[in-house]
């Protein structure tokens, strides 16, 4: 099959028999929903890029397994210009959509599962990395959606997965079979699992010989028999479900979701089984697929973050003050903070190196102070985005009453005539044009919008914490010392 169309990949989702609820409801066309459509037409961006010649290079590239042409988004990086492009690409999509278009994660689980399944079979004689292989050439092949699926709900943080009340609130192995095995569990603030084919479950930390029953791999349908998912909810979601709902939405057509994903007894056949109890294992797992993740963030939050900046300079302009000294200055570090963000993805890149099997693996030093400046800039970006664009952002009327044409004035003006004459700008644009941008940037900054550039880039990938582990394991302080032992001569 050849690389899918937009159009192909949102038929494809009609095909399945995925089980999604909503407010205490099965949605039977959630294809069609006005809460889950903007998220699927990020989606279907990244299908659509890749058929545009202009972005082939980013978009598309040679499969190491068949050599076929496919989408980078199901790509194992074969060199550091493989990771390099990656952020690139994401970029690209962040700027096309001023959204999470949702497959980074499966990429990321793919590049992390690949190497570990190798390394673990070359200690224990598993045939994982060989079922993974598999797996992959049909995803390339078909063409895919992939949700990599690691969060836990994890009960009671101080305990480990064996010692939980309740032993399904981690990811866990419930039988045993000769063809496969069943599990049970679920995973937590899944980012495009309702608009996903398939998943790849892995453990979301290291895990002890007592947790052998949770330190485990696999991909599943996203309609496999004893899997649904519960659509979590947003800011500002239910403006979606308004008659006519356009202007104050702030971004109508793009949009990011979440949800529980419920295994419920799902029977796994062995051939995609990546993991099945080498619980030494599942660190190396979770710090690779992590430390992809955290790339991925200076590549898909800058694009985002290119569009806030280009509303906050329009709203600038609408309010007659991009001449300003404090205005500009406001502008440029936003720009300063974005370009910071995006040099890290790049840095982690150009530093990759080649892990056993070949494929490359990003530095993971700099993939964790990259996310660790995400958990803060984008927060500080929309903040000065607020300051320019002011209190009308969240003050303003509803576009109804722009709209309205109810007589209320001694002269017989409408609401939508008062609305129109004190909310206009400095001339240069209609009012209509003000109203979009501000609600653009309410958006952006507190509406639906929020979760993926605002709360995502604090707890995706890991809270700041688990990032300033990773850099105090990373950071070879004894080697520092050691530096600083010889400049000032100490024996």
């Amino acid at each position: 099959m050849a690389l899918m169309t937009a159009a192909q990949y949102i038929e494809s989702l009609r095909k399945l028999n995925t089980k999604v609820y909503m407010f205490g409801e099965r949605i039977e066309n959630w294809v069609d929903h006005p809460m889950v459509r903007p998220s699927i037409n990020c989606v279907a961006m990244t299908y659509a890029l890749a058929q545009d010649p202009q972005y082939a290079e980013l978009m598309t590239v040679k499969s190491q397994l068949t050599g076929k042409t496919i989408n980078r988004f199901a790509n194992i990086h074969q060199s550091a210009e493989d990771l390099k492009n990656k952020v690139k690409m994401q970029r690209l999509l962040g700027q096309k959509t001023a959204s999470c278009f949702q497959r980074c994660v499966g990429m990321d689980a793919f590049n992390a599962v690949y190497s570990t399944t190798f390394e673990i079979d070359e200690k224990y004689g598993t045939k994982y990395h060989e079922n993974f292989k598999k797996f992959l050439e049909m995803v390339q092949e078909e063409d895919l959606t992939v949700d990599g699926a690691m969060t836990d709900p994890k009960g009671d943080r101080s305990k480990a997965p064996h010692g939980q009340e309740d032993p399904d609130l981690f990811v866990r192995i419930k039988e045993r079979r000769t063809d496969g095995i069943v599990v049970r569990g679920a995973k937590c603030h899944q980012t495009g699992s309702v608009n996903s084919h398939w998943h790849i479950v892995m453990p979301t930390m290291a895990m002890g010989p007592d947790d052998k029953d949770y330190a485990v791999s696999f991909a599943c349908p996203s309609d496999a028999d004893g899997l649904f998912m519960i659509y979590g909810r947003q800011s500002c979601d239910t403006r979606k479900l308004e008659d006519g709902a356009d202007i104050d939405l702030g971004n109508r057509k793009f949009g990011g979701q979440e949800a529980l994903v419920v295994f419920d007894d799902v029977f796994i056949p062995n051939e995609y089984i990546f993991m099945e109890g080498e619980n030494d294992f599942a660190g190396m797992l979770v710090e690779r697929f992590a430390g992809f993740h955290r790339q991925s963030y200076g590549g898909c939050k800058v694009g985002v973050g290119d569009v806030v900046i280009g509303a906050a300079a329009l709203a600038a302009e609408y309010n007659g003050v991009e001449k300003a000294s404090a205005v500009k200055d406001k502008l440029i570090e936003m720009t300063h903070l974005n370009e910071t963000l995006y040099s890290c993805g790049m840095a982690c890149s150009c530093e990759g190196k080649p892990t056993k099997c070949g494929s490359y693996m990003i530095d993971l030093l700099l993939a964790n102070v990259c996310k660790q400046n995400v958990t803060r800039f984008p927060y500080e970006i929309v903040r000065l985005a607020e300051d320019v664009a002011g209190g009308l952002m969240v003050t303003m009327p509803s576009q109804k009453d722009f709209d309205a044409e109810t007589v209320v004035g001694k002269n017989g003006e409408t609401i939508g005539d008062f609305c129109n004459k004190f909310f206009v700008g400095n001339g240069s644009c209609s009012t209509e044009d003000r109203m979009r941008v501000m609600r653009f940037l309410e958006n952006i900054c507190l509406g639906s919008a929020a979760v993926g550039y605002r709360t995502e880039s604090m707890h995706g990938a890991g809270s700041p914490q688990a990032q300033r582990v990773m850099i105090a394991r990373q950071g070879d302080l004894q080697g520092k010392k050691e530096l600083a032992k010889r400049i000032s001569g100490i024996k």
